[in-house]
């Protein structure tokens, strides 16, 4: 018997035994799937991960590609719960974003790893799962694409693409699992801070106070030539998109 299927609702309160099981399941499976990739890890992997007999695991899902989309279906509908909660207290545009940048933040500095399985996962499922995990990725875009036209609209920015915009807010929030440290970043909130200062404002017109305070010092007009590494992580699959998924328009 298989409780979580495509199309159920997964976001009831985790408060039942079977609802502890399936998320301490789940939290081993994005571990596995992080570090192996989603093709070469099996479910046995997932079996001495988590303590689970194959056939208790049977009892959550169906199959390993009905147990990455329950990983996908939970996260997206988690966020864009806790997106609408969080704009029900704000009424301006430049809150509103901050309080969507806070929301993501906190949710994938929370759990590195599943922000990478989205990633890199992106597309791997197909047919109807595929299907479902499209149409939560778009609402989540639409959610960020309705801020922005409303900030667009509020500062008269006629020129700007909000398209662009949005994805580019996207692209600098996504990839945090591969840099963020907290002793060096902070935790999410310092982070969302930054992160919305330098997107309402740009760099300079985030800081611009602090520049103008500081002492002016002689620096070496000769560019500094280009570090490169031969350290970059590793990561299994494709790396995808966790708020455009394949074919939005705005």
């Amino acid at each position: 018997m298989v409780r979580n299927s495509a199309g159920n609702n997964s976001s009831a309160p985790q408060d039942s035994k079977y609802d502890r099981k399936l998320h301490e399941i789940l939290h081993h499976a994005t571990q596995v799937f992080c570090e192996k990739g989603f093709a070469a890890a099996s479910i046995r992997d997932i079996s001495r991960a988590s303590g689970t007999s194959l056939a208790g695991l049977y009892y959550y899902f169906k199959s390993k590609d009905h147990l990455l989309f329950i990983i996908q279906q939970q996260a997206f509908t988690t966020l864009i719960q806790r997106l609408e909660t969080r704009l029900s207290t704000v009424a301006e545009p430049e809150e509103a974003i901050r309080a969507f940048i806070e929301n993501h933040m906190e949710h994938f500095v929370g759990d590195p790893k599943q922000a990478q399985v989205l990633s890199h996962e992106s597309d791997t499922l197909k047919g109807q799962y595929q299907l479902e995990i499209t149409s939560l990725k778009r609402k989540y875009y639409r959610q960020c694409l309705t801020i922005v036209e409303q900030l667009k609209a509020a500062r008269q920015l006629s020129r700007l693409n909000s398209r662009l915009a949005v994805l580019s807010l996207f692209g600098m929030m996504n990839w945090i699992y591969t840099w963020y440290n907290p002793i060096v970043d902070g935790d999410w909130k310092e982070i969302s801070s930054q992160m919305s200062s330098i997107y309402l404002n740009g760099v300079l017109g985030g800081f611009e106070s602090e520049l103008t305070a500081a002492p002016s010092k002689k620096t070496n007009t000769a560019e500094p030539r280009a570090r490169t590494s031969g350290n970059a992580a590793p990561h299994h699959g494709k790396p995808g998109r966790i708020g455009d998924p394949s074919g939005v328009r705005s």
